[in-house]
């Protein structure tokens, strides 16, 4: 009874898309990919195991 089949889990998709619609679950991605990329690339400038090379 604590685990979903997999039915269940389209018919949740299936009512999502028709709520939202597909064009507005697709911006969502988009903007959801871009935060995830910024954060991997602030948290790669403060990695501590990468040494900091200054030139003179």
């Amino acid at each position: 009874m604590g685990s979903l089949s997999m039915w269940h889990w389209l018919v949740v998709l299936l009512v999502v898309a028709m709520i939202f619609g597909t064009s507005k679950l697709k911006n969502i991605g988009k903007d959801l990919g871009a935060a995830v990329r910024g954060f991997k690339e602030g948290s790669a400038e403060t990695d501590p195991k990468k040494p900091e090379v200054t030139e003179k």
